[in-house]
């Protein structure tokens, strides 16, 4: 196995056409990174640049210490599984999962102890006389996985290989995926735009957007401490709550209430606040940082209830505040006083976004 490597990574479509930029990340043996962002942000085309699909416009892309940059996609040695499965429509699975090791000219014999391997890690024994067109979409995703690994290689890629499946079977086969590539020890590059799947199964992510990387940690990091306004409010859901508030003194305010600041050399006129709907609590008598409004809008999630509170406010617009409360009490606009734990509370910069605290 080994390191992959992507230096200052740039793809240009066209003068104005820049769906990667400047992107610099390592993936280690046993490491799993996912590209994650929005569509259009230049995940899959940084993925299909480190496959040789796409060619390189400028930078570099090392596997080990070997130069591969502009290396012909059938020697990387690299394996790839697509959105679409990619089957071969009129061939059974055992031979869609023997196709890419026949054209490298493999031996009979250890073609089949790959093939058989591989089905009886992926639970396909049973299907292997099958076509495509007789499996389920999950049984389908499988095979797909399937033929990347019975390849052995040195680098693996998936590209949204689970946006295809329905919400029950998604949830099904990621479990299945961050068990098979975890014995695998070679690192995995993952491309998605679902959160949960970036949470769930990476041991490093990479959150994209127009083209640049936002953020490189690990997924608690990306969660408990974003970088800046957009990762904070593309990474989690229900979604943080951001205010934009003037500042006043220590504080910034929020409708009719002040909100402690933490100390800063400069006090700017505005700040944004950011607090996760999970970490908002009704308040009891000990806590000092507090706003009351009137609940509008109850969204019951099953487990939590969605409270949805406008800040009581003597100006023209009232902030909204977004609350996950326990299930067992109802709330049918009435007036409601919420805690905002200053531990829980991030401060951004209302023009660059960063973190200003």
């Amino acid at each position: 196995m080994a390191k992959l490597e992507l230096k200052n990574l740039n793809k240009t479509f066209a003068p104005k056409v820049i769906p990667v930029k400047d992107i610099s990340l390592s993936v280690e043996d046993s490491e799993f990174l996912t590209l994650l962002g929005p569509s259009g942000c230049g995940k899959s085309t940084t993925l299909r640049m480190i496959a040789g699909l796409e060619e390189v416009t400028r930078g570099k892309i090392l596997l080990g210490n070997e130069d591969i940059t502009y290396k012909r996609a059938g020697d990387r040695n690299m394996a790839m599984v697509f959105q679409s499965y990619a089957l071969y429509p009129h061939m059974t699975v055992h031979e869609n999962l023997a196709s890419g090791l026949k054209l490298k000219k493999v031996p009979r014999g250890e073609i089949q102890k790959r093939v058989a391997e591989v089905a009886t890690l992926l639970g396909l024994e049973e299907l292997l006389q099958r076509k495509p067109r007789q499996l389920s979409g999950g049984q389908r995703q499988r095979v797909a996985v399937g033929r990347a690994l019975v390849r052995k290689a040195e680098v693996y890629l998936l590209d949204e290989p689970l946006s295809n499946l329905d919400a029950l079977l998604r949830e099904r086969v990621r479990a299945d995926i961050k068990q098979i590539f975890a014995a695998q020890k070679a690192p995995v590059v993952y491309v998605t735009h679902d959160q949960t799947e970036a949470m769930t199964l990476s041991s490093k992510v990479a959150v994209l957007n127009n083209g640049y990387i936002q953020q490189l940690a690990p997924p608690a990091d990306i969660y408990n401490h974003p970088a800046n306004l957009f990762v904070a409010g593309f990474v989690g859901s229900p979604q943080m709550n951001l205010l934009t508030l003037p500042c006043k003194g220590n504080s910034a305010i929020i409708g009719d209430f002040a909100v402690n600041l933490p100390k800063l050399a400069t006090l700017p006129p505005q700040i944004v606040l950011g607090i996760r709907p999970e970490h908002v609590r009704v308040a009891l008598s000990e806590d000092r940082q507090t706003v009351k409004g009137r609940v509008y809008l109850v969204e019951n999630l099953g487990m939590y209830k969605l409270v949805s509170v406008r800040v009581t406010s003597s100006q023209t617009e009232s902030p909204i505040i977004r609350a996950l409360l326990p299930p067992e009490q109802s709330w049918h606009d009435e007036e409601i006083t919420l805690a905002l734990p200053s531990e829980n509370t991030h401060w951004f910069d209302v023009e660059s976004g960063d973190v200003r605290i």
